[in-house]
């Protein structure tokens, strides 16, 4: 047998159609119900959706009338506010291709966008870093103001045409622009039955920022798409806080990056009846978590694994259970395969690179304005993720990391994350993150970094290893640190644990 993952195509998207319109459809039939709530310990403000939805229109009439039209580049320059999400929407409703991007961006970084994709006007919060630029510049003082204007009419075309892109770093380290169809929300319904289960009736409180891609997906546009709540907390919230958060608006779902995860659980949870269960992204959840947070809620994490170009397509879920020490199953409508470096799928149980099926309706349209990355990026039909994983028996995939996050040990690869999982429970370990690092010219070692109140016994700490690992996976060096480094959503940043070394 072989890894391979296609039971059905998902049904076709819609002709024609428009990613907002889709996305606020339900709403539109519960116009007094609270779409979003920004939450913060004494109280939230609250939008109904026939707020929402006047405000995203209205924002779509205010772009037409500054002389934008469907098609143009908006790069968005806004902060952790909600203006983020009314304003995507607000360009896609227009038909204009709205550009999410990170507020922590510095100016030169933003230069380069612009020179890239020569935008047709900026939107900018205060405070929010841009370069001096001859590219049109709308403020909060304009666009705020659109929420009130007369609504625009839904921009409706062909499901395949640009709706917006993203930025990731990808495997190569250089920023890409990645195009997004209008047919991509259409296909997140694979996630909402195969990773959610979520309802309409749901609460559903994303711990992220607004202007976080994984907040804009899973933590508003789905549950908007189906007519459920969305809760945000407030910029600045400590985590220390969300646990009351989540008690006090009745949230029935969380969804969290796993380091935002770990730091909830430095501190007492009270009892929380409501919450069905939680969602987990971004970056392998390690089972110590996992357990942690059952014996603290009652309740489970489910996790997903997705990348910037597909969003999330494997998952588990309450209907498919996690096996341990893996990620779970693809997603009913998928079309995945674990692959060699030719696009054919490996055998069961043999390592490959994980791979996405070019037919699969949420896969990006390409990285925009690069064709040869675009292609560089497939073998065959697929879709090259860059992380390598193993397809079992029973169509579970484990995760073994990025293929550049591989480590080398004596000739023998090793993956970061099995090492981190045999080590993260030894007493006094808090946290725990390893990596291959050079000590001499041609030569690199396993070395681990920990967090632990006080440094501990470099030789018990080897001795525990060499009772759970092969010897040839056992780090050779331990190094004590206060924190790791994550970047400001949680995710670990190994490189910067090799520069540290």
């Amino acid at each position: 047998m072989i890894s391979l993952f296609h039971e059905g195509d998902f049904a076709p998207c819609p002709k024609p159609f428009n990613l907002a319109a889709h996305v606020l459809a339900a709403g539109a039939e519960t116009p007094d119900k609270i779409a979003l709530a920004i939450v913060h310990p004494t109280g939230a403000e609250r939008w109904s959706y026939a707020r929402l939805i006047a405000a995203v229109r209205g924002t779509a009439t205010g772009l037409l009338d500054a002389g934008l039209k469907p098609g143009d580049v908006l790069l968005m320059r806004l902060g952790n506010t909600v203006d983020f999400p009314i304003a995507y929407l607000g360009a896609i409703a227009a038909g204009i291709v709205p550009v999410p991007t990170s507020s922590q961006l510095t100016a030169r970084e933003v230069t380069k966008i612009i020179d890239h994709l020569t935008p047709k006007a900026i939107l900018r919060g205060d405070g929010v870093p841009c370069p001096e630029t001859d590219v049109p510049i709308f403020g909060p003082q304009i666009y705020e103001a659109w929420h009130g204007l007369p609504p625009a009419a839904y921009a409706l075309g062909d499901p395949e045409r640009l709706a917006y892109i993203v930025y990731t770093s990808g495997t190569s380290g250089t920023p890409r622009a990645v195009g997004h169809a209008h047919r991509a929300i259409w296909a997140r319904q694979m996630m909402i039955d195969g990773w959610y289960a979520l309802r309409s009736t749901d609460r559903l409180l994303h711990a992220g920022a607004f202007n976080w891609t994984f907040t804009l997906g899973t933590g508003l546009m789905d549950p908007w798409t189906l007519g459920a709540t969305a809760l945000i907390p407030a910029a600045g919230t400590d985590p220390a806080q969300l646990g009351l958060l989540l008690k006090r608006n009745d949230a029935t779902i969380f969804a969290a990056a796993p380091g935002v995860y770990r730091q909830i659980l430095k501190f007492p949870m009270a009892p929380l009846p409501k919450l069905r269960h939680g969602l987990a992204a971004g970056e392998k959840l390690p089972d110590t978590v996992r357990e942690a947070w059952r014996a603290a809620t009652g309740g489970a994490i489910f996790e997903a694994y997705g990348m910037s170009e597909c969003s999330t397509f494997i998952s588990s879920a309450p209907s498919r259970p996690f096996r341990h020490g893996t990620l779970g199953t693809p997603q009913n409508g998928r079309h995945i395969a674990l692959v060699d470096e030719t696009g054919t799928p490996v055998p069961i149980g043999t390592e490959g690179v994980i791979a996405v099926h070019r037919s699969d309706p949420g896969l990006m349209i390409g990285y925009v304005g690069a064709p040869e990355a675009t292609a560089g990026k497939f073998a065959g039909d697929w879709f090259l993720s860059g992380d390598k994983g193993v397809m079992e028996d029973d169509g579970q995939i484990r995760y073994l990391g990025r293929a550049d996050d591989m480590m080398n040990a004596g000739g023998y690869r090793v993956s970061p994350l099995e090492v981190e999982a045999a080590l993260a429970d030894l007493p006094g370990v808090q946290d725990i993150a390893v990596t291959d690092v050079q000590v001499k010219e041609g030569v690199t070692v396993i070395a681990a970094f920990y967090c632990s109140p006080e440094p501990l016994d470099e030789d018990a700490l080897k001795a525990a290893a060499a009772e759970r690992l092969a010897r040839y996976k056992q780090p050779r060096a331990y190094i004590h640190v206060e924190a790791l480094p994550r970047n400001p959503n949680g995710k670990l940043q190994r490189q910067r644990l090799k520069d540290r070394f």
